[in-house]
């Protein structure tokens, strides 16, 4: 009887530990009694997005296109999501702040990418912001394993926590590929190649003043 209770007394714990762990936080990747679906996304270019409705596991095919977020636009916010690559030389990113709807390929130059790419160096490599800011530390799981990030953008700062480790803390100015910065946008996630995948999953935002 108390190994029972120890064991619904942990499974209790660990169901409240992940609620609060995203208190104050808004899931965009909806789930409503178990199931999942992309409402309120869209997808601009080739490729396209398989959503697992059980797992809530997003997995990219083709490319080069982008699955963003239409529902809302974010100024200041927290983003955490995990992500899993299939191959070391998957490619991929997180948009932030891309400034209007995507028609074409010129998001790319008004909306910073924070980069998903193990085989890359520098400014292109994980956890950079893509063509702009190298991250300080190598901090990627092994290939096949999940990651976290959490990535903060608050006024023109960036922040970026992979796997609980700071790789990036830095004022951000038009630099590389970008242009301009956009004081709110939509995110997005990436879908880069044709043979190579990248998973997401568990995407949740919390807007800061």
């Amino acid at each position: 009887m108390i190994g029972r209770l120890l064991i619904v007394f942990l499974s209790v714990s660990v169901t409240c530990m992940s609620q609060s762990t995203h208190e104050g936080f808004e899931q965009i990747l909806s789930e409503h009694n178990g199931v999942y679906s992309k409402h309120g996304w869209n997808h601009y270019g080739p490729g396209y997005f398989e959503l697992d409705r059980e797992t809530g596991v997003l997995k990219s095919h083709g490319g080069m296109g982008l699955f963003w977020y239409s529902a809302k636009k974010y100024k200041n916010f927290v983003l955490e999501l995990d992500y899993k690559c299939s191959d070391p030389r998957s490619n991929s990113g997180i948009f932030l702040r891309v400034p209007d709807v995507p028609v074409s390929d010129e998001y790319i130059y008004h909306s910073f990418e924070v980069q998903i790419n193990d085989a890359g160096k520098g400014v292109h490599k994980t956890g950079a912001v893509y063509d702009a800011e190298s991250p300080r530390v190598d901090a990627s799981n092994p290939t096949g394993e999940w990651n976290h990030f959490k990535i903060t953008f608050k006024g023109g700062n960036i922040q970026v926590e992979l796997n609980g480790k700071e790789v990036i803390d830095w004022m951000a100015e038009p630099r590389g590929k970008v242009a301009n910065i956009a004081e709110e946008g939509y995110i997005g996630l990436q879908n880069h190649d044709r043979y190579i995948s990248v998973s997401f999953r568990n995407v949740f935002v919390k807007e800061l003043e």
